[in-house]
C-alpha cells in the first residue's frame, strides 16, 4: 500500500523530501492553475525559473513567452503575468513559457529531484487517474504563500487526499491529510463564497483579480494535460 502526505506549505518540504516520490505542486491561486491553461491551449514547455532577471532574459527571444508575478502583481517590462486569462488564445499555440512565481515556481524547483506534476482544479481529473497508474507513494506540495499555510491549496490537496484514501490503495499517519480533508469538508462546493476571508483572495480582490480567482475555483473547462517535470522544464506526459 502506498503513502499518502500532504505537505501545507513549500517551508516544510524537507520534511517529505526522502526517497522517490511522485510530488503534486498545487498553487491554486494562480500558478498550476495558469500552467494547466497554458498548456490547454497548446504551449510546448513550460522553464520555471527562480528570478525576475532569469525571466527577462529570454524577452525576445524567437520561440519564447515570458510572464513573471511577484505579490500577486505582474512586473513591469515583463509581457505577461499570472493571470489564466492571458494565456486563453492562439498566440501562445507551440511556445515556449518561461515562468516566474512568488509561490509556485519555487515548489517546482524544490520538488525537483522527485518525479513532479503540476496540478490544478483544471486538471484535477487527469491528475487523479495519473497518480492511480502510478507505482509511488505520493506528496501533495502546497504552495502556499511564502512559506505560509493557505486555505484554497489545502482544500485541493484534501479534495484529493479523500478520493485517494477512498480507493483503499493509500496509507496515511498525516495530520495533514487529515486537516485538509476536514477542511475541505467544511468547504462545501461554493470555495468561492468559503474563502470570502481567506487571504490570497483578499489580496487578489484588492487587485480587481476576482475572475482570476472565480475562475481557479471553479474554471470553465478540464484539461487531460498532465505537465511533467523533465530536464528542468514541464513539458505534457505522454503515456
Amino acid at each position: 500500500m502506498r503513502r499518502l502526505n500532504v505537505c501545507l506549505t513549500s517551508d516544510l518540504f524537507h520534511h517529505y523530501d526522502e526517497g522517490d516520490k511522485l510530488v503534486l505542486v498545487v498553487d491554486i491561486l494562480r500558478a498550476t492553475s495558469v500552467i494547466s491553461t497554458a498548456f490547454h491551449y497548446g504551449i510546448s514547455e513550460l522553464i520555471p525559473v527562480s528570478s525576475v532577471e532569469q525571466a527577462k532574459q529570454y524577452i525576445n527571444k524567437e520561440g519564447y513567452i515570458v510572464a513573471a508575478e511577484r505579490n500577486a502583481e505582474p512586473i513591469e517590462g515583463i509581457p505577461l503575468g499570472n493571470s489564466p486569462f492571458q494565456y486563453m488564445n492562439d498566440d501562445v499555440k507551440n511556445k515556449r513559457l518561461v515562468l516566474t512565481t512568488t509561490n509556485g515556481t519555487k515548489s517546482i524547483k524544490l520538488a525537483s529531484k522527485h518525479e513532479v506534476i503540476s496540478a490544478s482544479f483544471v486538471n484535477q481529473d487527469a491528475v487523479y487517474n495519473f497518480i492511480m497508474r502510478s507505482k509511488k507513494d505520493v506528496v501533495v506540495l502546497c504552495s502556499g504563500w511564502k512559506g505560509l499555510v493557505n486555505m484554497e491549496d489545502s482544500i485541493f490537496a484534501g479534495i484529493l487526499s479523500d478520493k485517494l484514501l477512498k480507493t483503499n490503495e493509500f496509507q496515511s499517519q498525516c495530520d495533514s491529510v487529515l486537516a485538509s480533508v476536514a477542511i475541505k469538508r467544511d468547504a462545501g462546493n461554493d470555495l468561492f463564497s468559503y474563502l470570502e476571508d481567506s487571504a490570497h483572495r483578499n489580496r487578489l480582490k484588492h487587485l480587481n483579480m476576482e475572475a482570476d480567482t472565480k475562475f481557479c475555483l471553479n474554471p470553465t473547462f478540464k484539461s487531460s494535460i498532465i505537465p511533467i517535470l523533465k530536464n528542468g522544464k514541464l513539458i505534457p506526459y505522454e503515456k
